[in-house]
């Protein structure tokens, strides 16, 4: 597990339905019509050369890259606070939560995990929090749909 896919808000990448669902799809959506010989032909269909390249893209390089690595929200207000306090993570700052988590701990948003995973990463540290993750993704969890 990479740390570089640990936003600094406690979220962690590889449990994005992105990451978990999307770049899989396209890889399978890219793999099928490449058998299906639509490569030979995409550019004879309108916006079928852009799509091409959309999809071929998703599925070498991925959709997302975290926000440590500049993916996200550029003016993610939690990132932006992070690094200018050189904290690596929310949960180390002695200010957190702060009213910058309103959004994030808002039940509706879908991130009902993030106030228990952020207290474990501060109070059991990386690898208790890592082994969560890890664990979470090897079961096929993803953010907003599993909300425990």
């Amino acid at each position: 597990m990479d740390k570089k896919f640990a936003c600094y808000c406690g979220l962690y990448c590889g449990n994005c339905a992105v990451k978990v669902k999307v770049e899989p799809a396209a890889k399978a959506l890219h793999d099928e019509m490449k058998k299906a010989g639509f490569e030979d032909v995409i550019s004879f269909i309108p916006g079928g050369a852009p799509f091409w390249s959309f999809l071929k893209g998703m599925t070498e390089d991925g959709v997302c890259i975290s926000c440590r690595d500049g993916g996200g929200n550029p003016g993610c207000a939690v990132r932006i606070c992070a690094k200018e306090k050189g904290v690596e993570m929310c949960a180390f700052c002695e200010d957190y939560p702060c009213d910058k988590f309103a959004d994030f701990l808002n039940v509706t948003a879908g991130y009902t995990v993030l106030e228990h995973d952020n207290a474990l990463l501060r109070d059991k540290g990386w690898d208790t929090w890592m082994a969560l993750q890890e664990g979470r993704r090897e079961n096929g969890y993803t953010y907003q749909e599993n909300q425990a």
